[in-house]
């Protein structure tokens, strides 16, 4: 028997813009991003439309005129979903799908959609699972409006539906308190392996930016690792920690962590909360631009409003400029056709490099897929970990060979010298390390 597949769904698009406010992101890039994740969870996106007020409508967020003009397209379109970009109340969800009898979808859904699409271990899923109940949860009444259609007034109906339907909000409630109880025992398990790791004194970079920037690919690159490469929003989920080797030989563990997005829902905020601890407890943030897209500017600073939300902003970062290969390419194919007719977009796209160059000092050009800039971008991230490392002096009794070791290992040795009772060594080692240090410092 041949598998039956599910119809593709066809929608249709509603942006909106608040008239004497000022937006990081135009509208219609916004609407764009939207497309484009509505193509990542399977829809095929008809049209779009936006509307431009001082307030959204409390009943319906678009205004009334605005109602009918979607009404029109889907009679024209034939769609089955409408997706809005900007979250809805659980009243204007209800009331959309009452006066268009079509579903309605919010930009947080979808997003919470693709995160459960590409969920692939124990801990994405839990952290999914959480936050998708608490998103329906104000949501559910949505789920029984076929009472009130089978009799007017829900006579003998209104009972056992309003008891259904407490019901349902005690699971969720108790489904969850578990899943916060399990992602809690995930939160300790982790917290145990991130101090195994600071035991073995490897420094931690934790690779951010915004979603499909290329953060996998360059984990890839950099650590011979196959994480899973997709040019898809939120292809992975899931940290994944590989060790790299820096260029005058000592490690360092570099961690790949979920992308972040404009509108960026607080449920998955809050519910990656165990995954986003990763970026508190390393040393060094590796910020991937893609560099090459037309909304890099707004797509850096939205990643460092996610960061100041975490509380990560004065953490050490460099920021890898990625995909310059595409903006060469860009730059080329508009000077084939003579200087005067180089392309707007490829002019755009280098002012937009060299700006981002003088706004962040700490900066290095690279493309993840073709492996340049990869060995000046490690020698970057090994001279901003030294320059966290502690100055000591000490010395070290023959019995504490280890600490020798791990001295040439994770620091940097500048003068050794040998005598009777033991090596007098002047150097540098990480904060993380110095207490092990501190009873044979020469005073």
């Amino acid at each position: 028997m041949r598998s039956v597949e599910a119809p593709i769904e066809k929608g249709f698009l509603v942006g909106v813009e608040l008239k004497g406010k000022r937006h990081l992101w135009q509208v219609e890039d916004s609407l764009e991003e939207l497309a484009q994740l509505a193509r990542t969870a399977g829809i095929e996106v008809l049209g779009s439309t936006i509307q431009r007020f001082d307030s959204p409508n409390p009943a319906t967020y678009i205004g009334s005129g605005k109602v009918e003009e979607v009404q029109t397209w889907k009679s024209e379109l034939g769609y089955d979903v409408l997706i809005f970009d900007d979250e809805l109340l659980p009243r204007q969800q209800r009331n959309l799908e009452q006066e268009l009898d079509v579903k309605v979808l919010d930009r947080t859904a979808l997003i919470l959609d693709i995160f459960a699409s590409h969920a692939s271990t124990k801990e994405g899923s839990l952290q999914v699972e959480l936050a998708q109940y608490e998103y329906r949860l104000p949501r559910l009444t949505r789920m029984w409006t076929h009472l009130s259609r089978q009799a007017v007034g829900g006579v003998g109906l209104r009972g056992p539906g309003e008891t259904q339907l407490e019901s349902d909000r005690r699971e969720i409630g108790r489904r969850i308190a578990d899943l916060k109880s399990q992602l809690e025992q995930v939160r300790v398990h982790r917290r145990q392996y991130r101090s195994r790791r600071k035991k073995a004194s490897i420094p931690v970079v934790a690779i951010v930016g915004y979603t499909n920037a290329g953060k996998s690919t360059l984990l890839n690159a950099l650590a011979g690792a196959d994480v899973l490469v997709e040019d898809k929003l939120f292809a992975t989920l899931d940290p994944t920690t590989k060790r790299v080797v820096l260029p005058e030989g000592k490690a360092a563990l570099f961690t790949d962590t979920v992308g972040f997005i404009h509108k960026l829902p607080t449920q998955l905020v809050a519910a990656f909360r165990a995954t986003l601890e990763e970026i508190n407890d390393a040393e060094l943030l590796l910020h991937v631009v893609d560099i090459s897209h037309p909304n890099a500017r707004e797509q850096s600073v939205t990643v460092e409003q996610v960061l100041r939300e975490l509380g990560a902003q004065d953490k050490p970062m460099i920021t890898a400029l990625n995909k310059v290969d595409l903006l060469e390419a860009e730059r080329l194919q508009g000077s084939e056709k003579g200087s005067e007719l180089v392309s707007a977009g490829a002019i755009d796209l280098q002012e937009c490099m060299t700006e981002m160059m003088r706004e962040y000092p700490n900066c290095v050009a690279i493309s993840a897929a073709k492996q340049i800039g990869l060995e000046a971008l490690l020698e970057r991230v090994q001279a901003l970990l030294e320059e966290e490392l502690v100055r000591v002096v000490v010395l070290l009794p023959y019995s504490s060979d280890g600490l020798l070791g791990l001295l040439h290992q994770r620091g940097v040795v500048e003068h050794e010298e040998y005598s009777e009772s033991g090596v007098r060594v002047e150097g540098k080692v990480p904060h993380t390390l110095a207490h092990q240090f501190a009873r044979y410092l020469v005073k």
